[in-house]
């Protein structure tokens, strides 16, 4: 059974913007996220009892939504592709570095790109700890990409990336979508991943492209199944 947003929220007693929150941090399992986001009912049951929190429909009618495919992880990720030996001593030149490795955008889409990426660690660190950031606009483009698209970068050194935990960051994931909707998807899918102490230790070891696609297909295989 799939439930909205609202339903949710209604069933954990919170607000709606709590729920949105959770969303954005990765911490709610999710199976499509956006304006209409949809919950599985029973990968729900089991987060809520692992994190004690009363979760009850109240014997109401849960509204079934039908699904609606959004894009893979991998599939993004494969657009996007891999990139090695990201070289920089700080923030803002890695980030020139890792924009100047996604050659599938135009000249001008690149530099608005690195305009909005830096605007975006000013007002609030990507670093979302473990060494991990995820780095992207707060608005699309101007002129987005049709599909989203996860530009995965291994960095030569460590950098200060002001991380929530300060550790220096050596791997990031530059997330570009078309819409906030495929945005919402595709962090609470990586999230998912990055969560994982095992998924942390695989990307510690700064793997090609072929064992990342596959090792991030397992996991999403294991979100679809919840």
């Amino acid at each position: 059974m799939k439930l909205s947003m609202k339903t949710v929220a209604k069933g954990l007693n919170l607000p709606v913007s709590t729920i949105e929150r959770w969303i954005r941090q990765g911490r709610i399992p999710i199976q499509r996220s956006g304006s209409d986001a949809v919950f599985s009912h029973s990968a729900l049951e089991k987060w809520a009892a692992t994190h004690n929190l009363p979760f009850s429909l109240n014997g109401g009618q849960a509204d079934e939504l039908p699904s609606e495919a959004l894009d893979s992880l991998v599939s993004a990720m494969q657009r996007g592709k891999v990139c090695h030996r990201i070289a920089g001593e700080d923030a803002a030149v890695v980030l020139r570095s890792a924009v100047d490795c996604i050659d599938f955008l135009s000249a001008d889409s690149r530099e608005e790109l690195f305009e909005k990426l830096v605007e975006r660690e000013q007002l609030a660190s990507t670093g979302i700890g473990n060494g991990i950031a995820i780095p992207h606009p707060r608005d699309p483009l101007s002129q987005p990409p049709e599909m989203p698209v996860i530009t995965t970068c291994f960095l030569e050194k460590p950098v200060n990336f002001n991380a929530i935990d300060d550790q220096p960051v050596s791997i990031f994931f530059v997330l570009i979508s078309p819409t906030v909707k495929h945005h919402l998807h595709l962090l609470s899918r990586l999230s998912y991943c990055i969560r994982d102490r095992g998924f942390v230790a695989f990307l510690n070891r700064h793997p090609d492209a072929v064992d990342l696609y596959s090792r991030v297909a397992e996991f999403e295989k294991q979100l679809d199944d919840l």
